[in-house]
């Protein structure tokens, strides 16, 4: 147990390992954002299954989460964090960097130093000498933390934070890592013409388009085109681990419910895939009344307000580097705004993003859009001694 001291009551950081602390662990994020109309809550579900016995991170990669107490017999819950040693993270980039991921705390600089400093002490006891986050076990699932942009609700599949997360961190000793931009993108507007230009010169070269197929052996064929597609085109992405088809599939598998094929769009070149583009509507608009748990009355209220959902997320515009050159993502690009502003479709503004900002290619064809960055997230290292 970790224990340091406030200017009032102790705190204490507790590695969590019964049922009623899971659960502890999990109503943290209630408390914290309490007061935040911006806050949309996770699925409380979908959280549980990440520290759950028969996650699969834990094939090949171990985690530890904690939770911060204060009171006098440490009955209030303020605070959490996981600390993950990611096997397949540390073979990519040869050295021992550890992760801390689902931080969440009550404003309160000594209880975000009490949570950072057990997950850093529990990843040099696994012999790490770096730390990274947050990242909540992979880049594939929930990381990056919210630095500038505080004043709208994440879109789907984004994170979100208090403004005193940062420098929490910070005061922590942490240090930027990288920054990713998110882009906003009203769609009241046409494209410039280079991107229709784009598209007619990918079909004039052999390129072919279609929308992504959702059913039966068609779309698990797509899946796995998507999946190969994926690992060649961002397998040198910043701190990226590959992943097994099978757990790529079951990614799949939960989010096909929320495609709209008309913003999800393919493209071949003699029979092969070579690109894709891959836009969500946002859901958080919807999620944001169920409340965390999708019981009968959430799903209920889930199908009520998905009638509200007016924006979309683009989370991948992918080609591969040998078919840029006949403008596929030009191409893409055109296609999947094209078709999300047809006639009978709500979506009247776009999230792109996020893109690292180093990523220099993508950023330029983003923001070729007429495209403005509106949300910076950043990832911190901290030396571990």
């Amino acid at each position: 147990m970790t224990q340091t001291s406030t200017s009032s009551k102790a705190v204490q950081v507790r590695a969590i390992a019964t049922p009623e602390e899971i659960e502890q662990f999990l109503d943290v994020p209630a408390k914290v954002y309490a007061d935040d109309t911006n806050w949309v809550p996770p699925l409380r579900s979908s959280v549980a299954k990440q520290l759950a016995p028969d996650n699969p991170f834990l094939q090949y990669g171990k985690l530890q989460a904690f939770i911060a107490v204060k009171g006098e017999s440490g009955e209030e819950v303020v605070g959490r964090i996981v600390a993950s040693v990611n096997q397949r993270l540390i073979e990519r980039e040869g050295k021992n960097v550890g992760l801390f991921g689902f931080f969440e705390c009550v404003e309160d600089s000594a209880v975000a130093q009490a949570l950072l400093q057990a997950a850093c002490q529990w990843l040099r006891e696994q012999g790490m000498t770096k730390a990274r986050g947050p990242i909540d076990l992979s880049t594939h699932n929930n990381c990056l933390l919210l630095v500038n942009g505080f004043d709208s609700p994440p879109t789907i599949m984004m994170p979100y934070n208090p403004p005193y997360y940062p420098q929490f961190i910070e005061q922590d000793g942490w240090q930027k890592a990288i920054d990713a931009y998110s882009y906003h993108l009203p769609l009241d507007r046409p494209l410039p013409t280079e991107y229709e230009k784009g598209y007619r010169i990918a079909a004039k070269s052999g390129v072919s388009f279609r929308r992504v197929n959702l059913k039966g052996e068609a779309f698990d064929q797509d899946v796995e085109g998507i999946y190969y597609l994926f690992n060649k085109a961002f397998a040198n992405n910043y701190s990226s681990t590959p992943r097994t088809l099978e757990e790529f599939r079951e990614e799949a598998e939960d989010l096909k419910t929320v495609v709209d094929p008309d913003i999800f769009w393919i493209a071949e070149y003699e029979g092969e895939m070579v690109g894709f583009f891959m836009a969500l509507p946002d859901y958080n608009i919807a999620l944001k009344h169920v409340g965390g748990k999708l019981n009968w009355l959430g799903i209920l209220k889930l199908l009520w307000y998905r009638r509200q959902i007016n924006q979309a997320r683009v989370i991948v515009i992918c080609a591969l580097p040998e078919h840029r050159r006949r403008m596929v993502p030009l191409a893409l690009i055109h296609l999947g705004m094209q078709s999300g502003v047809q006639k009978g479709k709500p979506y009247k503004q776009a999230e792109l993003g996020y893109v690292y900002e180093d990523n220099s290619p993508s950023r330029k064809v983003v923001e070729a859009t007429g495209a403005k960055v509106y949300k910076t997230y950043r990832i911190y290292e901290k030396t571990l001694v």
